[in-house]
């Protein structure tokens, strides 16, 4: 059967007008033309609803869609094969009356159980799909759902295929009692064998996901996503304010509200997921990583033979060489208002960049952006600490100094790195971590420590450039790598000079004097073989001559990955071992 037969059309009978009656009469429209928006009351016509991704055209609103309805939105025409389409529950517990509403359900939506699974291509890319239809007992969990699922997974496993799941649930379905509950343990443990073969398994967070799907296979996505508004929870509200007695705030359980804590990675329009999942399924593509030498997005052109060890000015491009300037101008330098901030690196350096946020514990840090993107056509992983541009954006990104938050979340983008063989690139640029009540209470030490260790440990390869500040434990637990480069104004320190002063001499105000005792500089960490390059710059860094910068880069970068990325594992991790061990 093919797939736009599978879902009713809206029905449109055409009437009668029944005859005029007078110039008060009121013409009738057609039954089934026009609906009730169920958010804002608009009425609108139910055939622009339907071409327009089902929004309401009146107040962006969301309608819920048919499960192969949403299949046809992303998947490419005629690809999807539907598995276990005749698949079916039972009824466990001999609940009076389950038979008959499971017959009287499967009679209105045409459905056999509330999740419909298969295989599909997204823009040519090959994927396992399930999406669950909320018309369908409020799309519960039961047995039937819970092996659909399974089945799909172990599947997508076997052909070395991602996965992507649609979560629109009510939680688990109470007619089935306890087979219901194990469906959470029997999927997720499905889904922890795909993920140990390296597979990517995105999971689409849908209005509502609730309950024993929520604490499943919902929130183990190594990618989560969700619809704008779309209520996502473990217990719903209503069950929350009766048992706490209390009027939740606006926003609750919403996927904004998700988003700020920490729980999703992005909010996706409906009309941009198709694009935001290709986009995604193209960055985890198994490549053979040998390309990288050939496989080249852009053109970047040499203007110069550079020096890779010692700095050098920026001959013929309008820059003066920066040789004279001293420690303490160095450190006003790194701190420039206008100097470019990480974003603009990752902006100069890589394509189809796509950020992922939280660090699925707590909360999003704007002071640590990080997520995919491509490096001359390889996927890598990237995270910059960021200060932003303007007193606006600063006080947003809290002046680039990270909260425990920032920290955990980059190492969970680390680690899922590490998942799917890409290498790790960051970029530093930080007065410190956040010292504060709130930072303390969530475990900063705790959280820049595990980074350290973690990092040790990863199996790809580690590569952070100091781009500005690279203050205190705040850099390091993103600079615990292979090899640390830094920009020739950037400077690397145990604490700001102000700190260093405050603390030894007691006297704040001789950060100068502190600056030239601390050896902070590029060239004074070269020689000390803490760092292993020095990329020049122009004397005066900002977005408009960064060029100069990220042209030098890339080809450092290229050089860099070429190495270490054949490099076997075992010699990866004792040579950085030892490259720590030295000092």
């Amino acid at each position: 059967m093919k797939l736009e037969n599978m879902f009713k059309k809206t029905r449109i009978s055409n009437g009668e007008s029944g005859g005029r009656r007078g110039r008060t009469a009121k013409p009738e429209v057609p039954q089934g033309l026009l609906r009730k928006c169920n958010k804002c009351g608009a009425a609108i016509i139910a055939e622009d609803v339907k071409n327009g991704y089902y929004i309401c055209p009146k107040c962006g609103g969301y309608f819920r869609v048919h499960a192969y309805r949403r299949i046809q939105m992303v998947a490419d025409e005629g690809s999807f094969e539907e598995w276990d389409g005749s698949l079916m529950g039972e009824n466990p517990m001999d609940y009076r009356g389950y038979p008959e509403k499971l017959s009287a359900v499967q009679g209105k939506t045409g459905l056999r159980e509330a999740v419909v699974t298969g295989k599909c291509r997204i823009n040519g890319y090959e994927a396992v799909i399930g999406v669950c239809d909320g018309r369908f007992l409020m799309a519960s969990m039961g047995w039937a759902v819970g092996e659909k699922i399974t089945r799909a997974v172990e599947r997508a496993a076997e052909e070395k295929l991602p996965v992507i799941l649609f979560a629109c649930s009510g939680g688990a379905r109470m007619q089935e009692g306890i087979t219901s509950l194990m469906q959470m343990a029997k999927t997720s443990a499905a889904l922890k064998r795909h993920s140990d073969a390296g597979l990517l398994y995105i999971s689409v967070l849908t209005e509502p996901t609730t309950g024993g799907v929520t604490a499943s296979f919902a929130m183990l996505g190594d990618v989560i996503l969700a619809e704008p508004g779309a209520l996502i929870g473990f217990a719903g509200p209503r069950v929350i304010e009766q048992t706490i007695r209390q009027k939740l705030p606006k926003g609750f359980q919403r996927a904004e509200f998700l988003l700020e804590h920490g729980f999703v990675d992005a909010i996706v329009e409906r009309e941009n997921l198709k694009r935001t999942l290709t986009k995604i399924l193209k960055l985890h593509e198994k490549k053979d990583r040998s390309v990288i030498e050939t496989a080249k997005i852009r053109n970047f052109e040499e203007t110069e033979k550079r020096n890779r060890f010692e700095r050098t000015s920026l001959t013929g491009k309008g820059s003066e060489p920066t040789l004279s300037l001293d420690p303490w101008e160095r450190v006003q330098a790194s701190r420039r208002a206008d100097r470019p901030s990480g974003s603009a690196y990752i902006r100069g350096l890589f394509t189809d960049f796509t950020e992922f946020h939280g660090d699925r514990k707590y909360g999003d840090d704007p002071a640590v952006i990080g997520g995919v993107a491509a490096f001359r056509g390889i996927p890598v992983t990237v995270i910059a600490q960021e200060k932003g541009s303007g007193t606006k954006e600063n006080i947003y990104r809290n002046f680039g100094m990270p909260m425990p938050e920032g920290y955990r979340k980059a190492l969970r983008l680390m680690k899922q790195a590490e998942k799917f063989r890409r290498p790790v690139i960051c970029f530093v640029d930080t007065p410190g971590a956040f010292c504060g009540i709130e930072a303390e209470e969530r475990g900063q030490g705790a959280a820049i420590a595990e980074n350290l260790m973690e990092m040790a440990g990863l199996t790809v390869p580690v590569l952070t450039v100091v781009t500005g500040e690279g203050g205190s434990g705040g850099a390091l637990a993103l600079a615990a790598g292979d090899q640390v480069w830094m920009l020739e104004n950037a400077v690397y320190s145990i604490l700001s000079p102000e700190g260093f002063s405050s603390i030894l001499w007691k006297d704040s105000s001789k950060a100068k004097e502190a600056a030239e005792v601390m050896k902070l500089t590029a060239a004074d960490l070269y020689r000390q073989k803490i760092i292993e390059k020095i990329i020049p710059e122009p004397e005066k860094l900002n977005e408009e001559n960064l060029s100069y910068v990220t042209d030098i880069l890339n080809e450092e970068i290229a050089d860099f990955l070429k190495q270490y990325e054949k490099m076997p594992e075992e010699e990866l991790l004792k040579k950085r071992y030892e490259r720590f061990r030295k000092f």
